[in-house]
């Protein structure tokens, strides 16, 4: 059997960035000039109409909101290792913005598009370094011709965090299609999720495998397939996506026989350790999961429900069912409480040991659509 594989259900999902548009209304600021305060664990996720919220997650609730400028979507964030700024991917896929978080000001603009007629977006691939000087992006160039589009090769673009609010690239080089996700690694390396997981040199561009998906060969297995959308930046620095797969029973591989499996794909971004795991039946579906920090064999998976699996023993050990679906789910820095955005406009709170519902954070505004919410202490 040829193991090819794509990402396939990431066009789904895709699709859903479009849902919950409506009307354009303006984002909804409040607090803005609040500071963040030392020591506090803070959420931060983006929502409808375009607003960028803070959530205080001792008392679970939003401390304050930023008018985003642009267009919302899809409201990917990732957070400066100072934790004083976050940056998002957003105006429809096109540009990368850096907004202090004490003051709610933009302090640096990169549009995607490197010329008026050349359309230029990325799909949810943007990352920061390990020292936050530097941020990376793949996009997909399309230039707009009179009578006809085309489609150009990928790049992958480096940016200086400090150029401002008119930032150029200072380094780009090709890039390999169906690239989704990157993040940053702690020896200044970049992880690129794409057909194959890759360790790349941000200086001169040069890819190596780290973790195979499309080329992995397990014999009596089928080819995986993995959804790579919600760059999750964890407490453990685990950079977790999950797999299915089919494993078969004999040389004939009947699907009718074979036992259908849920894995994860993971790189350590401290140590660049890589492991990839089944752990469980594939029973129902998940779009993310997510290891705990306090015990990396405990898994959580989510869309449906929040599932927790014990992975040494492949084995469902609780599920809570859900009010409605949401897309991502996160630790807490501790990992005793689980965080479920993206979808709807309320973050849901779960008990990590008992499942038990804890609360939900009701967002000012719409849904958060595909956005990706991150926790972190100031």
């Amino acid at each position: 059997m040829t193991h090819t594989t794509f990402p396939g259900a990431v066009r789904t999902v895709a699709a859903l960035a479009a849902l919950g548009a409506g009307t354009i209304l303006p984002a909804q600021a409040a607090n803005e000039s609040r500071p963040l305060q030392a020591g506090t664990e803070y959420m931060v996720v983006v929502n409808h109409p375009n607003n960028l919220n803070v959530l205080d997650l001792k008392d679970n609730s939003v401390f304050k909101t930023c008018a985003l400028p642009g267009a919302f979507g899809p409201g990917m964030v990732q957070i400066a290792p100072d934790r004083k700024t976050a940056y998002i991917l957003n105006n429809r896929f096109g540009t990368i913005y850096g907004v202090r978080l004490d003051d709610c000001q933009v302090h640096f603009q990169a549009e995607l598009s490197p010329a008026p007629e050349v359309r230029a977006k990325s799909i949810f691939s943007f990352a920061l370094s390990v020292d936050g000087k530097e941020a990376y992006a793949v996009y997909n160039p399309t230039t707009l011709h009179k009578d006809h589009y085309e489609v150009g090769e990928p790049r992958l673009v480096v940016y200086d965090t400090a150029a401002g609010v008119d930032a150029r690239p200072i380094r780009s080089f090709p890039a390999p299609r169906q690239v989704t996700m990157l993040q940053g690694a702690a020896d200044g390396s970049l992880y690129m999720v794409g057909a194959n997981i890759f360790k790349v040199d941000v200086h001169t561009g040069k890819r190596e495998l780290a973790l195979p998906i499309r080329d992995w060969q397990r014999p009596s297995y089928a080819p995986v397939d993995v959804l790579s959308v919600w760059p999750v930046q964890t407490p453990t620095r685990d950079f977790t996506l999950l797999y299915t797969t089919a494993r078969f029973t004999d040389d004939k591989q009947d699907p009718a026989t074979a036992e259908y499996l849920y894995g994860y794909l993971n790189v350590n971004l401290e140590s660049g350790q890589t492991e990839a795991r089944d752990f469980g039946p594939l029973t129902e579906i998940y779009f993310t999961g997510a290891r705990s920090p306090k015990d990396p064999n405990i898994m959580f998976g989510l869309l449906h429900r929040l599932a927790k699996y014990d992975v040494r023993q492949q084995k469902l050990i609780g599920a809570a069912e859900l009010e409605h679906t949401y897309y991502a789910v996160i630790p807490s820095t501790s990992g005793d409480r689980m965080y479920l955005t993206g979808t709807f406009n309320d973050v849901a709170i779960y008990d990590a040991d008992t499942l038990a519902k804890l609360g939900n954070i009701e967002l000012p505004g719409g849904d958060m659509s595909l956005g990706t919410a991150q926790v972190f202490i100031r």
